[in-house]
C-alpha cells in the first residue's frame, strides 16, 4: 500500500459545499480538493465488496432501514427530515430487526443509575443484559504504571477502568450487540478493540459541558430515559463516582 500523502488524504470536514451540491449526495454533484468519492475509487470498490458477505449485508442493511424509521412521513414530497426517534429507541429497534437477545451493557461507574434505568427499558422488551461496569475487578492502576501524582484519589490504592475485561466478559457471555454508556476517552477504545460483537454508543461522558454530574442535570436525565421506555423509577440524587 502506498504511503498516504496530503494529496491522497480525505479531507470530507473541509468541504464547504452545500449538502445537495456534493457529489456524495447527488450524482451530478461536485467534489472539493481531496473528495475520496472521486479521487478513491479503488478503495471504495474494496469497500462496497465487503457488503458481498451475508452478515455484513444483512446488517448494513438492517441499519440503514432503521435510519430512515427515525424519521416519520417519509411520503411527503418534498420531503423535510421529522426525527422521532431516540437514540435508546433506535438501539432497542435495531436489536429487533437483527433479532438480537442478548445485549451487552458496558458502562461507567458514574452512570450507574442511567445504566440501571437502561438494563429495565431493555428487559422490557424482552431482552437479557449482561452488565459489566468500568471498576470491574477491582484491579489496581499502579499495575499500569500509574504513580500516585496521576491518580485521582492521591495517597490510595485506586482502581483503575478495565475495559479489556468489560469486553471479554461479554464475549464470554456470547453478547449479540454491545452498548456503552459513558466510557472514558481512550478505554472506550479498548473495549472497542477487544470486543467480539458489534458495538454501538447510547451516550457519552463529557465531564466539563454535560451537566450529567449535579443532581438537578442527573434527575432529568433518568426522567427522560424513564419517558423513553415507559419505565416506573424512584429518582433520587445524582449520578456521581469515578471514571
Amino acid at each position: 500500500m502506498p504511503e498516504p500523502t496530503s494529496k491522497t488524504l480525505s479531507k470530507c470536514a473541509e468541504c464547504g459545499l452545500e449538502t445537495p451540491e456534493r457529489i456524495c449526495m447527488t450524482l451530478d454533484g461536485k467534489g472539493s480538493k481531496n473528495c475520496p468519492t472521486l479521487l478513491q475509487k479503488e478503495a471504495l470498490e474494496e469497500a462496497n465488496r465487503e457488503y458481498e458477505l451475508p452478515e455484513t449485508y444483512e446488517f448494513a442493511q438492517k441499519a440503514s432501514m432503521q435510519e430512515a424509521d427515525c424519521y416519520a412521513n417519509r411520503d411527503q414530497q418534498p420531503y423535510v427530515m421529522q426525527p422521532t426517534k431516540t437514540r435508546m429507541v433506535e438501539i432497542y429497534e435495531f436489536a429487533d430487526k437483527m433479532s438480537y437477545r442478548r445485549l451487552g451493557l458496558a458502562f461507567c461507574i458514574g452512570l450507574a443509575k442511567e445504566a440501571a434505568i437502561v438494563e429495565k427499558i431493555l428487559a422490557d422488551r424482552g431482552f437479557e443484559v449482561v452488565s459489566v461496569l468500568c471498576k470491574a475487578g477491582r484491579t489496581s492502576k499502579e499495575m499500569i504504571g500509574i504513580s500516585d501524582k496521576d491518580k485521582i484519589y492521591r495517597g490510595t490504592d485506586e482502581a483503575m477502568c478495565n475495559p479489556i475485561f468489560q469486553a471479554q466478559l461479554l464475549n464470554k457471555s456470547q453478547t449479540e450487540l454491545n452498548i456503552l454508556l459513558g466510557l472514558c476517552v481512550g478505554h472506550d477504545s479498548l473495549f472497542f478493540k477487544h470486543a467480539e460483537a458489534p458495538t454501538t454508543v447510547l451516550a457519552v461522558k463529557d465531564r466539563v459541558t454535560c451537566l450529567l454530574y449535579t443532581s438537578d442535570a442527573a434527575d432529568e436525565c433518568v426522567n427522560v430515559l424513564m419517558w423513553v421506555g415507559g419505565v416506573s423509577w424512584n429518582v433520587g440524587g445524582g449520578g456521581g463516582g469515578g471514571g
